[in-house]
């Protein structure tokens, strides 16, 4: 079986698309559908956009979505049995699975970067990166800082653990984390605490969009951050998409549920490498390939 994975903030370069609309027509449409939904040409910046342009909230996210699931729309052999996206990339997952229409995806994917954005504005926060520590430890470490904020955010894959909060509780768990053996405790260059309970203001905002979107029946499962397991229910699908935002992402789960449930063959779907990096220290000799 095959799943299609796409990827989140972070995968972004200069020039990303530009080759795809340079040589679909299709693509191209989608692209110009895009910079009017957005009322700004978001091509503009993608295709001769510095690092530095690409880096703001409000481009990054939308940019990336827009790589990936033009990709998958124009690609001859988009024929998923299931897929499953990295936080932001849950969206691209659900606008190309069928959940979504390109719309309300691209409305959905602008909204909550613009949220996200505020909610950093409000909580000054940020996340550090854990190498080669159980999980287990990292999560009670978090558990035993009460003073701060400070979360499991992002399960990548054994030994990479992800955490989410205050920039006091970060320096504080780093601290303790690296005394308990972590190869390494690395402070990540994001705007704020993303999958924290610091993003409470922006998953309120974002919850009343979708809660005002509407959401089809799936063409095949989504294995999503929040639950790991196949999703075919549009309003679980939706609930479990409301909670995304202050929630982990259960990266590791679902690559391992998606296994366990018959996929064979990964193909990452989007800017960069990142989750193919992942998927195979999930499961080694797992085929793994990528379309960017």
């Amino acid at each position: 079986m095959r799943a299609f994975v796409f990827p989140g903030q972070g995968a972004q370069f200069s020039g990303m698309g530009q080759e795809l609309y340079n040589q679909s027509e299709k693509a191209k449409e989608l692209f110009e559908q895009a910079n009017d939904i957005l009322g700004f040409r978001i091509t503009d910046v993608m295709f001769t956009g510095s690092d530095e342009d690409l880096k703001q909230t409000k481009i990054t996210q939308p940019a990336v979505f827009l790589h990936s699931v033009i990709l998958a729309k124009t690609m001859d052999n988009f024929n998923p049995d299931m897929v499953a996206g990295h936080s932001l990339g849950e969206l691209s997952a659900l606008t190309a699975n069928g959940t979504l229409n390109f719309e309300d995806g691209l409305k959905l994917v602008s909204l909550r970067a613009q949220a996200m954005q505020r909610a950093c504005e409000m909580n000054p926060s940020t996340m550090a990166a854990i190498l080669s520590l159980e999980d287990s430890v990292v999560e009670e470490v978090c558990s035993s800082i009460t003073n701060e904020v400070v979360v499991a955010a992002n399960y990548n894959c054994p030994g990479q653990l992800v955490i989410s909060g205050s920039h006091e509780g970060i320096r504080i768990a780093c601290e303790i984390l690296l005394e308990k053996g972590a190869k390494r405790a690395l402070p990540l260059p994001v705007g704020g605490a993303f999958h924290s309970p610091l993003m409470e203001p922006a998953r309120e905002e974002l919850a009343r969009a979708i809660e005002n979107t509407h959401f089809s029946n799936p063409n095949c499962p989504v294995y999503q951050n929040v639950s790991t397991v196949a999703e075919n229910d549009p309003e679980t699908i939706r609930k479990n998409l409301i909670a995304q935002l202050t929630a982990p992402v259960k990266w590791t789960q679902s690559i391992q549920h998606m296994i366990a449930d018959g996929a064979t063959e990964f193909t990452e779907v989007g800017p960069g490498r990142a989750l193919q990096g992942m998927i195979v220290k999930i499961q080694r000799g797992i085929a793994v390939s990528g379309v960017s």
